[in-house]
């Protein structure tokens, strides 16, 4: 089987499940990786320390921003000529509306999320959670090439092999865009939710604590401050609840649910979500979830393995020392 894998990235920060993705396709056989950008000599080097046999290397000035026009016409291009049976991506923004819009050049379709793969000689089944994560469809495309985009931490990564190289081709961009971008402003730096092995989230609660004398704003604040303290200290990432966003405590960016992001870590620490319906959609496959909330009824329990029927901003800080002291910090 001929198979792709696109390289995400940001500026050359590649997306972490882009390794993931050679992972799966070296399972196939060899691996082609596809490298879009300006300046991005260093993604071409990891992707072969992470397996790619080959890398395909699209240098060019207008690709520098990312925009969907430029990257889907270049791979659709290259498909064209290439004919790879497979084109895997990871679940991003970008990848997917990268990935539907090469589709539909193609003529092909495209598997959205998938979180696990069968294959039977040149058929792929695709697994992927429907309706909320309450069920697992299973699914193929008729169509070549099958572009498949798969969620982040569904997949191991690939052993990381300093000095392995490759053979390297190279490529011209399809630039012609009836878009350009103006200009744009980076969210906050620090671990992405999207990469995160460890990730301590909070809801509305952290604004709930009288006891502090101090307004609402400035009581999330507090309470968020305790958050991104126990996240640093486990080299994690901060999350929040919808309702903790839509009150404007923290940005967007940091949203996890069914209208954020769908996260897969190690360990999920709830403090002061309630667990709605949609937000429990975007931690279905953490694979451990502790929960931390001083309603004894709230729904987050009935998904976390373990619970604290407690006030955030007083065993927080417990959590915060107990670790400090284990890890020797």
């Amino acid at each position: 089987m001929k198979t792709w894998v696109y390289i995400d990235h940001f500026k050359g920060e590649a997306v972490s499940a882009s390794w993931e993705a050679i992972g799966v396709g070296k399972s196939f056989g060899s691996v082609t990786a596809l490298v879009f950008g300006s300046g991005v000599e260093s993604l071409v080097t990891a992707a072969f320390e992470f397996g790619a046999d080959e890398v395909t290397l699209v240098e060019d000035a207008a690709l520098a921003d990312f925009r969907a026009e430029t990257y889907a016409s270049t791979l659709s291009a290259l498909a064209s000529v290439g004919n790879p049976d497979l084109i895997l991506l990871p679940t991003s923004f970008r990848a997917r509306e990268m990935a539907a819009m090469s589709a539909i050049d193609l003529n092909s379709g495209v598997l959205i999320d998938v979180t696990a793969l069968e294959v039977k000689g040149e058929k792929i089944t695709a697994i992927r959670p429907i309706y909320e994560g309450k069920l697992q469809e299973r699914t193929v495309c008729a169509a070549k090439p099958q572009f498949i985009t798969l969620r982040g931490r569904a997949f191991p990564r690939p052993a990381r092999e300093p000095g392995r190289s490759g053979t390297i081709n190279r490529a011209a961009a399809k630039t012609e865009a009836l878009t350009s971008v103006e200009g744009y402003s980076a969210s906050e730096s620090g671990v992405s939710i999207n990469d995160a092995g460890i990730i301590v989230a909070g809801g509305r609660g952290v604004s709930n604590n009288p006891s502090l004398g101090l307004d609402e704003k400035a009581t999330a604040e507090k309470g968020f401050t305790l958050i991104g303290e126990l996240a640093s200290l486990l080299g994690g990432a901060i999350g929040a609840s919808r309702a903790a966003v839509d009150a404007g405590y923290i940005p967007y960016s940091h949203q996890v649910g069914q209208t954020g992001k769908v996260v897969s870590p190690d360990l999920y620490i709830a403090a002061g979500i309630s667990g709605s319906i949609q937000h429990v959609v975007g931690i279905r496959t953490a694979k451990l979830v502790i929960a931390i909330n001083k309603d004894a009824e709230a729904p987050i329990f009935t998904v976390a393995r373990y619970g604290v029927v407690g006030d955030l901003f007083t065993f927080l800080p417990l959590l915060t020392a107990a670790f400090k002291q284990k890890l020797g910090k």
